[in-house]
């Protein structure tokens, strides 16, 4: 039985008057792929945020380990954004690098010796992982959408974290080049036994990759004070490869697609 890698009790999240997210009592297990969905607004990003450790909640507590969440990104948590984040002035090789130099080095941001020619090879080796093993001396403006964000996942992985974290990370890719990445990221989860969290706008994408789907949604609405209450998780759907998207769903999606 796997264990339980995040507690996530009695969550809220606000900022001042606005409450963003509210009543979130959740736990998930190693080796999950959850996929968070929701209309604009709603809170996915925040959520995120706080498993990176990049925000804390306003009141409840999320453990990692069944210890508080480090309130800042560490090497457990690896994450990729929609936007790419490659340092254009690097090579593809020395960008995935980068993590390792400074993790190694914070000061100086560089190794030397063996240490670099060891990182060299870890760093090769990532990138002939996401497919990009012929293109470790090109640049990132050499980099086709495609490839920059494999390099991205690449960047994220080279700590070898045990979460991952996407924002929307094909969001921005041609339809023939993200069915590409869902393989990709696929492959990478099952062999790297890791624990994902995954937002997506395609409702779609969310059922094929994850093993679990959150959805986010405001359960309570004030016309009158529409910032009173905040968006919960109205479902979480375990998944097999023969789920279906449920009918009761359908004005969750509604509103995603206006979006």
């Amino acid at each position: 039985m796997a264990d339980t890698i995040i507690n996530i009790k009695q969550v809220w999240k606000e900022y001042g008057n606005q409450v963003v997210l509210e009543k979130l009592n959740l736990s998930v297990q190693t080796g999950e792929f959850v996929s968070i969905v929701g209309a604009s607004g709603c809170g996915k990003t925040t959520l995120l945020n706080m498993l990176l450790g990049t925000e804390s909640p306003s009141r409840g507590s999320i453990l990692l380990d069944g210890e508080p969440m480090p309130t800042e990104p560490n090497a457990t948590r690896g994450i990729v954004f929609q936007k790419y984040s490659a340092f254009p002035h690097l090579n593809a090789l020395e960008n995935v690098m980068l993590g390792g130099e400074f993790a190694a080095s914070p000061f100086l941001g560089k190794v030397f010796f063996k240490q670099r020619k060891k990182l060299q090879e870890k760093a090769l080796e990532m990138l002939v992982a996401v497919g990009l093993g012929d293109a470790a001396t090109r640049f990132p403006n050499e980099l086709s959408g495609g490839m920059q964000q494999r390099l991205a996942i690449a960047q994220a992985l080279i700590k070898e974290p045990r979460i991952l974290l996407l924002d929307e990370p094909f969001g921005a890719l041609d339809p023939g080049i993200r069915k590409d990445m869902h393989q990709l990221i696929r492959e990478l989860w099952k062999k790297r036994g890791l624990t994902v969290f995954m937002i997506t706008h395609d409702l779609s994408e969310g059922f094929s990759l994850g093993s679990r789907v959150w959805v986010l949604d405001k359960p309570r609405i004030d016309p009158q004070q529409p910032e009173r209450y905040g968006a919960q998780i109205v479902y979480d759907i375990a998944l097999n490869t023969d789920q279906v998207i449920p009918k009761s769903l359908q004005s969750i999606i509604n509103k995603t697609a206006q979006d």
